[in-house]
């Protein structure tokens, strides 16, 4: 560059001497912008060469990045592969498993749908269950409740009789060591007269210390007009021959009338309700001692006055159990 401008001067030396003043200026003032044209070239050039070297330096940087891009690309690359072909075996296996587990699912599913109707029936069954025995407890309690009301009863039946044995005790002491007992058996006031306190032989006829005994009874039951009474003849076992008063046919008959000789004098009073007096003849078939002995036979000849409270309220109350 700076070998043609030497080339121009040397042109423009010699043109000088052969062009005009106004020629001359005008190739100086060219000149002279050419120099200011080759400066600010020169500038620009050295501007341009260092841009170059920059861009040249940036370049190699660039390279060198681009290089070790391309190296992470194929890392991420053999990375991205390997980890796609674990994502493709995860995949095959997590389908598998969700094979297996919809299987086990719809197996516990069902095995969850059979406990449930179980648990379901068994709810059923213990709701009914419960039901049972509330009901059974309702009638628990009713039924206790009738027990202590029957318990109740049967205290103030028993302490009635009790009272009742008491007053004809009382009543029957002048009688005591004749022949004539007042117990208490089962709930029952039991009087027992031997005939010898009341009958001659044969006979069923009261004497009078007999009648007076059955009056005083008599008197204890008008008192108490709620209890039945059973009289029963009994007789030792001794045969009946011949004829005895109006005819006697067995021990069977005599013990009869001989009960119905009592009812008749206990009738007497009008505070005892005829309604309640049974006789019975009971003959020879109830012994309280062996006939063996004259003692023995003594003894099974008797009266026996049984004095029975009332118990329609508790059979009633017992049918309801």
């Amino acid at each position: 560059m700076i070998k043609r401008m030497i080339f121009c001067l040397a042109i423009i030396s010699v043109m000088t001497s052969c062009v005009s003043k106004k020629i001359y200026n005008d190739l100086e003032n060219k000149y002279t912008d050419l120099k200011k044209e080759n400066r600010s070239l020169a500038d620009e050039n050295e501007e341009l060469r260092k841009a170059n070297a920059d861009f040249d330096s940036v370049n190699r940087s660039l390279q060198a990045e681009l290089a070790a891009l391309k190296a992470d690309k194929a890392k991420l690359q053999a990375d991205y592969n390997a980890t796609n072909n674990n994502l493709k075996a995860l995949q095959d296996s997590y389908a598998a498993l969700e094979k297996n587990s919809n299987d086990a699912l719809e197996n516990n599913m069902a095995k969850n749908r059979d406990l449930l109707a179980q648990l379901e029936a068994k709810e059923k069954s213990l709701a009914a269950e419960q039901d049972r025995l509330n009901k059974l407890n309702s009638e628990l309690a009713a039924n206790t409740k009738r027990l202590n009301e029957l318990e109740s009863m049967i205290a103030a039946k028993d302490a009635a009789m009790n009272k009742l044995k008491e007053s004809l005790s009382k009543a029957l002491n002048a009688f005591e060591g004749k022949g004539l007992t007042v117990h208490m058996k089962d709930g029952k006031v039991y009087v027992s007269m031997e005939n010898k306190l009341l009958f001659g032989t044969g006979s069923w006829a009261v004497g009078s210390e007999g009648r007076r005994a059955v009056v005083e009874v008599g008197k204890v039951l008008a008192q108490n007009p709620d209890i039945t009474v059973l009289i029963e003849g009994h007789t030792d076992n001794d045969k009946i021959l011949g004829s005895i008063g109006g005819g006697i046919e067995n021990n069977w008959d005599l013990s009869t009338k001989r009960a119905t000789a009592i009812v008749n004098i206990l009738a007497e009073n009008p505070g005892i309700k005829k309604q309640n007096l049974t006789a019975a003849g009971r003959g020879e078939f109830a012994p309280i001692m062996s006939n063996d002995t004259p003692e023995g036979k003594a003894k099974n000849r008797r009266i026996e006055v049984i004095l029975t409270p009332k118990l329609d309220e508790i059979s009633k109350m017992l049918n309801e159990f």
